[in-house]
């Protein structure tokens, strides 16, 4: 006879039996399948283990409730109802700037480790953020992520620290521009790849030919070698809807595949994309999250030494731009990029105007003897020879490189191509900058007069007690901004009032600046150029002024997201310095005041926007033809239709139904919904003081010694050498953190309110949740230890059944796959069963209300565990309902989550290939 038969671990074995098996065969006898002899505390120990083990599986909010932040509910809802529940996740986070994105990855991120969903995660953000990363990551999530280096490379040890350090932070630049690291980059596949400031991520077609960044190109290629990929804008549409399919093709290459046709003009994006705007986000209470904020247009004009110096620069800018279209390619961008940049600097101040012609005057006139010396007649040396590098728009550079590229393009580039024309332009530059010259050395600057005033005469610049408030100074130029700490430091009367940061302000002294600036109560005006829009959070501050305007309109909410944020609790003030009667200040003029109307006719929401809204043209081009053409009346009167047009309540009001698509609100209903979410989270959570209880049980068991210190905070002065060793076994097997267990901790804690000290001089506590290394090594070694028990069981009583009737407890989990193997959901059930062999679902922590068996009663339990019924194959019944039940109501939510994401995806593929 061919015997099958299974083991207690499930495996299958067969044996053949003959005639001479038959004397050692007989009748089974049915026996208890448990002997429910276990020391009852011993394995209550082990059952806690287990839960802690699997704590996010009764926790589904365990990331906040292990992180040192209390998340608003637009931040629950992103990381556990828009990101969370998408396997594998490809996703747009589009919330405003401000709205702390930062907070939701972290939490996104937490939840992932803790899950063990992923290990190996890649963060690449802009390289002005990338140690707001590293920090916020450690002090909030307890996260110990590196930054790449090339001192980390060398510290490598198989030479490739993108296969040796599983949680990293790289430069977007750094990491796109050096392609021979893209191999190394991609040697082992990504859990999780997350893009900060992706709206970088920038591909365009020019005719029928795709041009993709450096940038979009490194995106495409790791999007193909990680399971989740989380890119994060606040401005994911420049206006141009190719464009933002083009960027929607880094998630799904088959649904926006090919270029963008006409007729195809929107697109379904709520199941790749979610945009909260500021307008829309409220605390728990209901109440806005964000304060008003108001903008205001200062309008002057020129004074006549200043208006003829804008005349004569204006129509030197005119002119080369006319010869730069003669120019090939590089050149043109090249040349085109410094007249522009000059025509900025005019704008900007008097002296700005002046040192930039007095650095070109000098260069080119070297420029020239050089040539001269040469005997080059012909042909000059091209700029694009020596700078071949020159962006297709403003996002190509970051603002650093922005200013650093200006510097150097602005004082040679040239559109001469003999030494002839090198000479007529030397003269003309000559000229003009003693022009500069006198206009400096009269002092008469309207625009600063203009700031000047506000300064000293606008009520909202001083608080109750009459002091000045923090102000925020945009500019786009450094010469701009020395110029105004001097000026300003004269108005105030304290050269230490004032700090700076422009793009040469070396990392460490900028987080310092910072800093002065949020603490030191003496320090009242920060002075920026751009290189400070960029992740920078000021909210400590509520006025700023845009000494000059940006021409990428996006930089406009950007900088203006630096002090209307979260945290932020004062009503938020920003002037606008525009001179009028300058061609391109016309034209900003126009804008900004069509941008108040229809500001208040749209509840503010055209800020969130107005990066969006000029589709066939950009605001930059505009302007260019504003300072070409701009004398021309009919071109004066097509420019500004344009400006009307491209802000026209409609035009505004389509853009807003087209974002709508992604954009989700937060109205009454939908918050009660998601406290009442955090609540149900909170009534099943691992509540701190049973990890608590659980740990100094356990850690004591296993030869450990803690003591209690201030209120709620413990020293752990002895970590055993077996704890130790157990947390580099798991981290050799699953990698969770990057933080080892060490042989002593100074202070820890149970819950975040106890993460920092009351009193001055004492360390910061590390908080121990499910997730911390010390606690997932702990409860390995008690599972271990303690694991025989859960097959014998143990005899409890409930005190809160009044009743003789007994019953069963079991603890069963159970998951949803994919296809292909991938677990969807997961979930950990208690599921009491009675004598009559009925079952039904019995909470989420049942056995927390239950106390062990005096040693003494056992006698007493005897007759029970005897009882024919408790020998029926009971674990048969309790799989039942979880089959019949519980399993068929997990399926269906998961399910129907997932078959709305494909026939959304199906759909969208056969639109764009019918």
């Amino acid at each position: 006879v061919q015997l099958v038969y299974k083991l207690p671990d499930g495996t299958l074995r067969e044996r053949l039996l003959g005639r001479s098996d038959e004397a050692a065969i007989a009748l089974a006898t049915k026996a208890r399948p448990w002997s429910f002899d276990g020391d009852p505390e011993a394995f209550q120990l082990a059952v806690e283990a287990k839960r802690i083990d699997l704590a996010f599986l009764f926790d589904p909010m365990m990331a906040v409730h292990a992180s040192n932040v209390d998340p608003l509910p637009h931040q629950i809802t992103a990381v556990y109802e828009s990101m969370l529940p998408r396997q594998p996740l490809r996703f747009v986070l589009a919330d405003d700037p401000g709205a702390g994105k930062t907070i939701m990855a972290g939490l996104y991120i937490r939840e992932l480790l803790m899950r063990a969903d992923a290990t190996r995660i890649l963060i690449v953000a802009p390289g002005s953020l990338v140690e707001q990363w590293r920090d916020e990551l450690f002090e909030k999530f307890g996260l110990e992520f590196r930054i790449y280096s090339k001192e980390l490379e060398q510290a490598s040890p198989s030479g490739n620290p993108f296969e040796d350090f599983p949680q990293l932070i790289v430069r977007l630049d750094q990491l796109s521009r050096a392609e021979e690291l893209h191999d190394k980059l991609c040697a082992s596949p990504w859990d999780l790849v997350v893009f900060d400031e992706a709206h970088k991520l920038s591909a365009h077609f020019f005719g029928k030919e795709l041009k993709r960044t450096k940038r979009f190109t490194l995106a495409e290629r790791l999007g193909a070698h990680t399971r989740h990929l989380l890119l994060m804008t606040a401005t994911p549409h420049n206006g141009k809807e190719a464009d933002f399919q083009l960027f929607l093709s880094l998630l799904d290459s088959d649904r926006f595949y090919g270029r963008f046709r006409d007729g195809v003009h929107k697109v379904e994006t709520s199941d790749l994309m979610r945009r909260m705007v500021k307008e829309e986000l409220v605390k728990f209470d209901g109440t806005p999250l964000f304060p008003e904020r108001k903008a205001y247009t200062v309008n002057y004009t020129l004074s006549d030494l200043e208006a003829e110096l804008y005349e004569k620069v204006t129509e030197y800018v005119k002119y080369q731009m006319g010869k730069a279209d003669e120019l090939d390619g590089k050149r043109r961008g090249s040349v085109g990029f410094a007249l522009t940049s000059l025509q900025r600097r005019l704008a900007s101040s008097p002296e700005a105007i002046f040192q930039s012609l007095k650095r070109r005057h000098a260069r080119l006139e070297k420029r020239l003897q050089e040539e001269k010396l040469a005997s080059r007649s012909a042909h000059g040396r091209g700029i694009a020879e020596t700078y071949d590098f020159v962006p297709e728009d403003d996002d190509e550079l970051s603002a650093d490189e922005q200013e650093q590229l200006e510097e150097t393009l602005v004082d040679q580039a040239t559109t001469a191509r003999t030494i002839t024309e090198l000479e007529g332009e030397v003269l003309n530059l000559q000229s003009l900058e003693q022009r500069a010259r006198k206009v400096v050395e009269s002092g008469k600057d309207r625009k600063w007069e203009e700031l000047s005033h506000i300064l000293q005469n606008d009520p909202q610049m001083r608080d109750a007690a009459g002091l000045q408030r923090k102000l925020i100074v945009f500019t786009e130029h450094k010469d701009t901004l020395n110029y105004l700490h001097a000026r300003i430091a004269d108005v105030l009367g304290d050269q230490a009032a004032i700090v700076n940061i422009h793009g040469g302000t070396p990392r460490d002294e900028r987080r310092n600046v910072q800093e002065l600036f949020r603490a030191d109560k003496t320090v009242r005006v920060l002075i920026a150029t751009d290189a400070a829009g960029e992740g920078v959070n000021l909210q400590n501050a509520n006025l700023m002024v845009n000494y000059d305007l940006p021409w990428n309109p996006n930089r406009l909410e950007q900088r203006f997201g630096r002090i209307h944020r979260i945290g932020q609790r004062e009503v938020c003030h920003l002037w606008n310095l525009v001179a009028k009667q300058t061609r391109e200040g016309d034209v900003y003029a126009k804008l900004l005041d069509k941008l108040a109307v229809e500001s208040g006719a749209l509840q503010g929401r055209v800020f969130d926007i107005l990066g969006e809204v000029f589709e066939e043209k950009s605001l930059k081009d505009l302007l260019i033809e504003a300072i070409r053409y701009g004398d021309r009346p009919e071109v004066r009167a097509r420019l500004y239709h344009q400006v009307d047009s491209a802000l026209d309540t409609e035009h505004l009001k389509s853009i807003l139904e087209r974002n709508a698509l992604a954009q989700e609100t937060m109205g009454a209903e939908r918050l009660f919904a998601v406290k009442e979410e955090m609540e149900k989270a909170e009534a099943r959570r691992l509540q701190p003081f049973f990890i608590r209880s659980f740990f100094l049980k356990a850690f004591t068991d296993l030869g450990g010694l803690i003591k209690p210190r201030e209120a709620g905070r413990f020293e752990i002065s002895y970590v055993p050498t077996s704890i130790r060793d157990r947390d580099r076994q798991l981290t050799g097997r699953n990698p969770r953190e990057v933080r080892p267990v060490v042989q002593r901790y100074e202070r820890v804690c149970f819950t975040k309110e106890a993460v920092r000290p009351d009193l001055p001089g004492i360390a910061t506590a590390s908080l121990i949740h499910p997730g911390h290394p010390l606690m997932l090594a702990v409860t390995d070694l008690i599972l271990e230890k303690n694991a025989n028990l859960l097959r014998q069981g143990a005899v409890f009583v409930d005190p809160a059944d009044e009743g003789e009737t007994p019953h069963l407890l079991f603890l069963l989990t159970h998951e949803v796959k994919s296809g292909d193997g991938v677990v969807l959901s997961k979930r950990l059930q208690f599921v009491r069963v009675e004598p009559d062999g009925s079952a039904s679902f019995a909470g989420w922590a049942p056995h927390l209300d239950l106390l062990p068996l005096d040693k003494g009663d056992r006698a007493r339990i005897e007759p029970v565990l005897a009882a024919d019924w408790i020998r029926a194959d009971l674990e048969r019944r309790a799989l039942t309902l979880a089959a019949t039940r519980l399993v068929p109501e997990h399926f269906k939510e998961v399910a129907k989550r997932r078959i709305a994401h494909v026939d959304k995806t199906l759909a969208a593929v056969h639109e764009r290939l019918t």
